[in-house]
């Protein structure tokens, strides 16, 4: 079952980039005392995540900070080198904070997985955005497969 907003988001241990290195972070510890907009993409270099996705919150990035957001932070069931690779590609710069998920254990304990072993692609993330503050969800949006509409950085906004 997913998370429902009010939950807690549970504790799991993901790969960001602190000055220029690797670093495990656990969630509680990301998401202590701070207003953070996290979104969630199936995985890196793909088609829709690439071309719709992520460069809709590259755009806004900075407009969602100023509306009393902490950070925006990006996850996907990819290792850290791939979406570290990806961001640099991207040109996301400082805007977007990477949380690698390489076993989709944070999607799993969300119950926001998402089967696409018939794809060749394994047990990936379904695309979301959320608002947590101080670890808590309090908004979802949760897009069926293939699609971009309520998880863009718009669509976050109107939770803000």
């Amino acid at each position: 079952m997913a998370i429902q907003v009010g939950e807690k988001i549970p504790n799991v241990k993901l790969q960001t980039i602190q000055d220029g290195k690797f670093v495990d972070v656990w969630t509680d510890d990301f998401f202590r005392g701070r207003r953070v907009v996290l979104f969630a993409v199936p995985g890196a270099f793909t088609s829709v995540c690439s071309d719709y996705h992520l460069p809709g919150y590259i755009e806004l990035a900075d407009y969602i900070k100023s509306r009393g957001v902490d950070a925006v932070a990006c996850t996907t069931v990819n290792d850290i080198e791939v979406l570290r690779a990806w961001f640099l590609h991207q040109g996301v710069d400082e805007k977007i904070v990477p949380l690698a998920d390489g076993n989709a254990d944070f999607a799993l304990a969300l119950g926001l997985e998402l089967d696409s072993r018939a794809f060749g692609m394994g047990i990936r993330s379904q695309r979301y955005s959320a608002l947590v503050e101080d670890g808590v969800l309090k908004a979802l949006n949760v897009d069926a497969p293939g699609e971009v509409g309520i998880s863009g950085a718009s669509s976050i906004l109107q939770a803000l």
